[in-house]
């Protein structure tokens, strides 16, 4: 099986070097490309750069870093910037968790939706922490080697969240749903140098929806999350009073 590798957190970051040999130890050296932003581009969401040119910097054998986002990295991987033709997409391990609403902001998520529109099925794995990545290659060797037998359906990614402690306090893996959070906190605002005001963004907001069944609750006591996530925005509900509002207004 050919695997392309990526992340948001950068080509040499901890956690992706941590799976790429990790990976190493199945045997698929030639079938690997590791291909990564040339920096940190978290919470890059699915954006492409499309107003300035993309190079790709080899660094050694099969690792390759752009100068683009995540998204960038996955669909020059797979759309012909180089002789390689993965079957999957890994995307990962990254530092710090994606859970609930994290998904609509992550890179990690959005190289492994890039993936999956562009036909490959496509996992995102996370460690929601920086300290235990040998805790996520232990779990993800764990469920490659049942991989194909995992009927995953065209347009679903999993979105996989790992608690950051040893693998041994690890309870379980739970399949779970996204949970949601609080909204983000209040912007910090600075001056820079010069006097003049600079902002910061928040951090996130603390979980507003963590009960059981969701991926907060699943990491919180000790367990694995898996999340299959379908990207399809659609509000099925409202079509049909949009319709008749639609027809009496409109």
């Amino acid at each position: 099986m050919k695997i392309l590798l990526s992340n948001d957190d950068g080509y040499d970051a901890p956690g992706i070097r941590a799976m790429w040999h990790c990976l190493h130890q199945l045997n698929l050296h030639s079938e690997l490309r590791l291909i990564a932003p040339d920096r940190n581009r978290s919470a890059a969401s699915n954006s492409l750069t499309l107003m300035e040119p993309l190079r790709i910097q080899s660094h050694g054998e099969h690792v390759y870093s752009v100068n683009g986002t995540p998204t960038d990295c996955v669909h020059l991987g797979i759309n012909g910037a180089m002789d390689f033709q993965p079957d999957m997409v890994i995307s990962g391990i990254n530092a710090g968790a994606n859970m609930g609403d994290d998904v609509l902001y992550s890179g990690t998520v959005a190289a492994a939706t890039e993936g999956r529109f562009l036909g490959k099925p496509s996992i995102a794995i996370s460690l929601c922490g920086d300290q235990y990545f040998n805790t996520a290659t232990q779990v993800l060797l764990k469920l490659f080697k049942q991989l194909d037998q995992l009927p995953l359906d065209r347009a679903t990614i999993l979105n996989i969240n790992i608690p950051d402690c040893p693998y041994e306090e690890i309870k379980g893996i739970k399949v779970t749903r996204l949970g949601t959070r609080h909204c983000s906190e209040k912007v910090v605002t600075s001056l820079d140098p010069r006097g003049k005001k600079i902002y910061w963004v928040g951090p996130a907001g603390k979980a507003q929806d963590a009960s059981e069944g969701t991926d907060f609750h699943a990491v919180e006591n000790g367990f694995v999350s898996i999340t299959p996530l379908k990207i399809d925005l659609t509000h099925y509900e409202m079509q049909a009073s949009l319709s008749d509002w639609v027809q009496d207004n409109v």
